[in-house]
């Protein structure tokens, strides 16, 4: 299911929006027309969702960079309290009641209707947002009730322009998933259980670049084998739509931004590159970057992130697509909901993992990826 909001803003509403909906069984899609109201109350509810979940981080948890000078992550000491807690669950609540009801309006009624009454409650569901607007991508869409009555739906985030990169196959026949696993600056932070659980993958062969230089990640970027998932942890941050990760803990010369990586990146993805992973704080800059050169799929996390929710979810997700085989997207969704399980320590941490999707292109699955036979 392709949703397409056209253009327009939530302070003015969508005048244009479509829904595709693709079926397995059928080369071609059926399509549906609506709108949707302005929703300027969303505005104003998930700046305000947002502010309280950054003030109940703690600095030193976060995947975010050190060398950011934001005293609104940092808290004193008890400054943590029941109140404040309490408070983000209502904003969290009044964020998805204000969603469905935007999504209930009149307006968008037929699309809604048409999709249900083609759709079994059983079937497994990939539903693709298409959006450029930064606040849009920011919107917990994962809230949208649809969800809750389509146990194996899950969503991803896509540009509104895509295409299919021109991808050479190996030159030599692989039977392993290749993984550049870069290791950055992780000042504050433990990146030993992702270290551990990558080198106990099945079927899987991990390079791992340790604080490595921007001349050293852009060569193994360009190595003529390819590389199948790139994996970064470490932190990372974004301003505007701009993504920058911290890949050393040198004095100078320790971040990069995504673009520039751009010809090396590219390369990968012609190369066969299919999966990013960014288990690294605000990562939807990064993944905006990356969906420009067509890479097929990236996995980022929507806010700041803390250590042990970005451990969980790493090894939540990596045993069920690598271990049990399940398809990538009910992967993140299983490790999306498991985090529910740490909520009561990291409020809202089952929000922050986000599919970015090129609808153009199949998302991967592990067997596919090492060319493995089942």
């Amino acid at each position: 299911m392709v949703i397409n909001l056209g253009s327009g803003d939530l302070n003015n509403g969508f005048e244009q929006v479509s829904a595709q909906l693709w079926a397995s069984d059928h080369p071609l899609p059926e399509q549906f027309i609506g709108s949707l109201p302005a929703a300027p109350a969303l505005v104003e509810q998930y700046r305000s969702w947002q502010l309280i979940y950054q003030t109940i981080c703690s600095r030193k948890q976060l995947r975010s960079s050190e060398e950011e000078d934001d005293d609104e992550l940092e808290f004193a000491p008890g400054g943590i309290t029941n109140v404040s807690v309490v408070r983000f669950e209502e904003l969290g609540q009044n964020l998805h009641d204000t969603i469905n009801a935007w999504l209930k309006s009149q307006e968008f009624l037929n699309i809604d209707q048409q999709l249900r009454s083609r759709l079994l409650p059983t079937e497994e569901i990939r539903v693709i947002v298409e959006a450029n607007d930064v606040l849009l991508r920011q919107l917990p869409w994962h809230r949208w009730n649809f969800f809750q009555d389509y146990s194996n739906a899950e969503m991803a985030l896509s540009r509104s322009e895509y295409k299919r990169a021109c991808s050479s196959p190996p030159t030599v026949p692989k039977n392993r998933v290749r993984i550049l696993a870069i290791l950055g600056n992780s000042k504050g932070i433990d990146l030993e259980v992702e270290t551990r659980f990558l080198k106990s993958l099945p079927d899987a062969e991990v390079d791992f670049l340790v604080n490595p230089s921007r001349s050293e990640f852009n060569t193994q970027l360009w190595n003529k084998a390819g590389w199948d998932i790139l994996f970064f942890a470490g932190h990372s941050q974004t301003s505007g739509e701009t993504g920058r990760i911290y890949i050393n803990d040198n004095q100078t010369n320790n971040s990069l931004t995504i673009e520039q990586l751009e010809e090396a990146l590219k390369a990968a993805i012609e190369n066969g590159l299919s999966l990013a992973l960014f288990n690294s704080c605000d990562g939807l800059g990064l993944a905006l970057a990356l969906e420009k050169f067509n890479i097929p799929t990236v996995i980022v996390m929507r806010e700041p992130v803390p250590n042990r929710v970005a451990q969980d979810f790493f090894k939540h997700f990596l045993a069920a697509f690598a271990v049990e085989r399940l398809p990538l997207y009910l992967s993140v969704q299983q490790a999306r909901r498991k985090l529910q399980g740490v909520e009561d320590v990291f409020p809202g941490a089952s929000w922050l993992p986000v599919i970015c999707q090129n609808p153009a292109v199949e998302p991967p699955t592990w067997l596919g990826l090492g060319g493995i036979l089942p």
